[in-house]
């Protein structure tokens, strides 16, 4: 316990020591979340995705009306009739009826032709029932891609703040690394100009105070790259500016996560679940293929010609009065009850049926395969909570114990009980066990997401803050 609260009074004075006067506004992980969840390109899409397949659901219900066609052209030509056999190939043809004459002629007038037509597939063994199911669990699993698409957002978002935090941290202990150098070479190039060292240590320092310099760059470039990432997912311009919550560095999460048996609840594993369901569906609908279709029809039909009755005895008993034409003169009507059924459907559709059956079985080992790394990785996160915070208490022992060796090298080198080497060394741990801190208690953090991405449930992470 004397441990621990040593080690909290030590990441506060190191936390007091680097934090800058006048910083931009903090940015919260919850808004750093909520800001990705409304701007991240793939959460859009997700949307529009869900919105596609809500409107193939009503498209589906719809298909389920019959069909009702109104038809009304008019027309100009010749009647001419002719006995024999015709194909009209690609449904080329002319609609044309008249008697059959001894010689061609090309007498022309106007006719007209209105129609009405009504066809209702109403009994075809479920088909239309099961093309609206596969539109609704196509619709669900449109839904649980995109709740799996924001809950692993969330997780990546949190990872990659995190990372910015460990990155902005690992600058300023760079950063007071930098000044102890440069607070060593200039003691020590005092000492050599006054003849009380070998000029040979000044070499040393100056070298001490240039490596730090490009640990230093190597650090900030890594936390502009941390930066450039979190700016991508929060779909904000890259900046280098953010400013994060140093909650982080400042306490320890309350709750560890305790383990729990990872259920269909996942939203990774309910996405997956989806699409298993979805494709059965699909298994089903295909079957109803193979069965024929009832279907009532009715048709209403009105037509027009300028060719009276007398046409038949008389090529005269025509006119070419327009309205005479296309005003409506005969009526008929039809309606009954089809069966249609193609015969070679049976194997066609039994084969597809075969088919997508597979693919419901790959699809179940895919969701397989997600819950045993899941499980892995719910593991994982267990083993690397113990490990951080194992190594977590042993950073306030390592500091503290660096610090008084850094300090007691520096006073024995001043009054010439010791050499350079032995403050470069003792400087080197002491700036390892800077970063070992700093890295120490953001694992902890990072072991707790892990657990709450494998556990399906965010709230474990996000409720600490």
């Amino acid at each position: 316990m004397k441990i621990y609260l040593a080690y909290l009074f030590l990441l506060f004075v190191y936390t007091g020591f680097f934090s800058f006067p006048g910083q931009a506004q903090v940015i919260s992980l919850k808004d750093a979340v909520q800001a990705a969840l409304e701007n991240y390109p793939s959460i859009k899409a997700k949307n529009n995705l869900l919105h596609s397949s809500n409107a193939a659901i009503k498209e589906a219900r719809n298909e389920a009306l019959p069909d009702i066609i109104f038809s009304g052209q008019q027309d100009f030509g010749t009647v001419n009739g002719q006995n024999g056999p015709a194909n009209a190939s690609y449904g080329y043809g002319v609609a044309s009826a008249g008697p059959v004459g001894a010689h061609q002629n090309w007498n022309a007038g106007f006719g007209g032709l209105y129609l009405a037509n009504v066809n209702w597939d109403f009994f075809a063994f479920g088909k239309t029932r099961e093309r609206i199911k596969v539109s609704e669990k196509i619709h669900e699993r449109a839904a649980s891609d995109k709740v799996q698409e924001e809950f692993q957002l969330q997780i990546r978002v949190s990872a990659a703040y995190l990372n910015l935090l460990t990155a902005q941290y690992l600058v300023r202990v760079e950063q007071a690394n930098l000044v102890r150098t440069e607070t060593l070479k200039t003691v020590v190039l005092g000492r050599a100009i006054h003849g009380l060292i070998a000029g040979v240590d000044s070499s040393q320092a100056e070298a001490e105070v240039a490596g730090a310099q490009i640990a230093l760059l190597r650090a900030q470039d890594a936390t502009d790259e941390q930066a450039s990432r979190l700016a991508v997912l929060l779909g904000v311009p890259s900046q280098k500016a953010f400013t994060l919550d140093s909650v982080f560095m400042n306490l320890l999460p309350m709750n560890y996560g305790a383990s729990e048996v990872i259920g269909d609840k996942h939203p990774v594993l309910q996405f997956y679940r989806s699409r298993v369901v979805a494709n059965e569906e699909a298994v089903k609908y295909t079957k109803t293929f193979k069965y024929p279709a009832f279907s009532l029809f009715g048709v209403y039909q009105t037509r027009a010609s300028d060719f009276g009755s007398a046409y038949n005895g008389s090529e005269n008993g025509y006119s070419t009065n327009y309205w005479d034409g296309v005003w409506p003169s005969r009526t008929n009507y039809v309606v009954g009850v089809a069966l249609t059924w193609n015969f070679t459907s049976l194997f066609r559709f039994e084969q597809q049926a075969n088919s997508q059956a597979f693919q419901s079985k790959a699809l179940q080992n895919e969701y397989d395969l997600a819950k045993q790394e899941l499980l892995a990785q719910q593991q994982l996160s267990s083993e690397k909570m113990a490990n951080a915070l194992a190594s977590l208490r042993e950073t306030p022992a390592q500091i503290k114990a660096a610090n008084d060796s850094y300090r007691q090298r520096s006073l024995m080198y001043k009054i010439g009980l010791s050499n350079i080497t032995d403050v470069t060394q003792a400087l080197y741990e002491l700036y390892r066990a800077e970063t070992d801190q700093a890295i120490s208690h953001i694992n902890v953090w990072q072991a707790l997401l892990l657990k709450a991405a494998a556990q399906g449930d965010i709230s474990i992470f996000m409720n600490e803050f």
